[in-house]
């Protein structure tokens, strides 16, 4: 969509995009892996402050970018952009972390935006790699609009059963991801046994918000991907 940034989209195209998924009779749910290039540089948890307030700069755009396109949720990943580096400390990316979405709190509020973080495992960063890890950071914000989501593929390091870590979190799990652990596509007929506790856990909670297939490989194209996903969530609510 951009060379540079999320700013070349203008307000006109914003407003256009909204009206092509409204025609088309889709939504959009938000966004994702905020911080994957363009544009190239940014980092959230260096010791570097200029470029910290660059990036937080950029979110903030990216917000006003997913209001404009009625989105709810930003899924904060991005685990290039969130590590140890330059000698910081984990302790001190992840204070870094938390001050940079303290800052822009207020205007994903204003924006009706909730930012997410996830939990990612260690072959990707060193910065929150279990869901717990990501509660203590939404704690210490005590924000309305930074909370947390869980990923299916993104569980590795995790200790506890996934239907107690859903149970135990519930009030901050504002998002869910889908795909077999291997990243491949999840079909219909070859669903995960240790998947469907999860889902009947968040059925038992009344669980209302946004269910997505995170997507890794998009060979097989985008209408097939759409409606094999939408078959195995039928499926999957069928066994609950």
């Amino acid at each position: 969509l951009v060379k540079e940034g999320v700013q070349e989209i203008s307000a006109e195209r914003r407003k256009q995009m909204v009206r092509d998924m409204k025609s088309s009779g889709i939504e959009c749910a938000g966004l994702h892996w905020l911080f994957t290039p363009p544009p190239h540089g940014l980092h959230f948890t260096t010791a570097d402050q200029q470029l910290r307030e660059k990036s937080i700069n950029y979110l903030d755009q990216l917000i006003d970018f997913c209001g404009d396109l009625g989105g709810e949720i930003m899924v904060f990943g991005s685990p290039g952009q969130r590590g140890t580096t330059d000698g910081v400390s984990l302790q001190e990316a992840k204070n870094y972390f938390a001050d940079g979405l303290a800052k822009v709190a207020n205007h994903a509020k204003e924006r009706n935006v909730t930012i997410l973080i996830e939990s990612l495992p260690k072959s990707s960063t060193d910065v929150v790699n279990i869901l717990k890890e990501a509660i203590e950071i939404v704690d210490k914000i005590g924000h309305p609009s930074i909370s947390s989501m869980f990923d299916f593929h993104n569980t590795l390091d995790e200790t506890e059963p996934w239907p107690l870590l859903i149970r135990k979190y519930y009030d901050n799990i504002k998002h869910i991801h889908v795909q077999n652990m291997d990243g491949t596509l999840i079909m219909k007929d070859s669903i995960p046994e240790n998947f469907i506790p999860v889902f009947q856990a968040l059925r038992n909670l009344s669980y209302k918000k946004w269910v997505s297939l995170e997507v890794f490989d998009f060979s097989p194209g985008g209408k097939f991907i759409a409606e094999e996903s939408f078959k195995t969530f039928l499926e999957i609510e069928k066994r609950l």
